[in-house]
């Protein structure tokens, strides 16, 4: 275990790299990142930042390199890793659902099931999964690892594969059909058991966990003020449910108050013209960078 005064950190390089620095910017912590470094700089003295594959980072938690880390779902079951799982972060480069390994065979394959792949040949990048998944259905295949390019060899080399996927565009492209889904995966934030039961390194674990939980929050939400007559207040409620526990406060101007609250983004659209309609005034939609509840 890092036994030093700081918490490392590791961070996945990659495909979630990117949505993963843009959230812990938005967390409060600004990271710089040199193309030719994987020791990103940090405006926080307490922590230390590691730019690790996510197919890795589980390994490196478990071992005690790193103190925590942000990976998938997926590499902690694949590397059977024994990890402290402290949350679950919605977001990915392309949407916020989850991703999927997913079990894919040629539009053409007689495969329908997975009991049909008895005897057959997979290629995958998660070894583990795909044996654990084919053990639960008591059929043995011959499962190979993949370094990539599995479309192309489900039509060649393959009875079938198992590949991750977010939307299944690309297996469609590829021509291949989706039989089943194995996992479904999301990044987790995840911590060395024992740097865990450091109470220092436990603050500031769980310090960085609140403030994404904030960050994440805010994404989907924005604050809305307003102005409004005192007499028109109650009727504005009514009317309005999504403004439920509003912070309201008395203007200078005798009989108005001012109204805030947090809303869905999603519904802004109709609700600024009622809000019109109740005779507000002085409407300000504004963006968050974090909802702590």
């Amino acid at each position: 275990m890092n036994n030093s005064n700081k918490l490392l950190l590791g961070l996945p390089k990659g495909s979630l790299q990117e949505p993963t620095l843009a959230r812990m910017e938005k967390a409060g912590f600004r990271i710089s990142v040199s193309s030719r470094s994987y020791v990103p700089s940090v405006d926080d003295k307490d922590l230390e930042i590691r730019l690790i594959r996510a197919q890795e980072i589980s390994r490196y938690v478990d071992h005690g390199y790193l103190d925590c880390g942000i990976t998938g779902f997926d590499w902690i079951r694949e590397n059977q890793s024994d990890v402290e799982e402290i949350g679950e972060f919605r977001f990915s480069r392309a949407t916020s659902q989850p991703s999927r390994w997913v079990l894919a065979v040629p539009e053409e394959s007689s495969i329908r099931s997975v009991a049909d792949l008895q005897g057959k040949t997979i290629a995958t990048e998660v070894v583990q999964i795909t044996r654990d998944y084919l053990a639960g259905h008591g059929v043995e295949a011959n499962v190979e690892f993949s370094w990539g390019a599995t479309e192309f060899k489900a039509h060649e080399l393959v009875d079938a594969i198992v590949e991750l996927t977010e939307t299944g565009s690309s297996l469609r492209a590829n021509r291949l059909r989706i039989v089943d889904t194995l996992l479904e995966s999301t990044p987790r934030l995840i911590a060395n058991r024992d740097a865990y039961r450091d109470p220092w390194k436990k603050k500031k674990i769980d310090t960085i966990a609140l403030l994404l939980r904030g960050a994440l929050e805010a994404e989907s939400k924005v604050g809305l003020k307003l102005n409004i007559e005192e007499k028109n207040l109650s009727i504005l409620l009514q009317k309005l449910p999504a403004l439920r526990n509003p912070t309201i406060s008395h203007l200078s101007m005798e009989g108005w108050v001012a109204v805030e609250t947090v809303i869905d983004e999603s519904v802004v659209r109709e609700i600024i013209p009622l809000l019109k309609e109740a005779q507000a005034e002085g409407i300000i939609e504004y963006p968050l960078n974090k909802v702590v509840y």
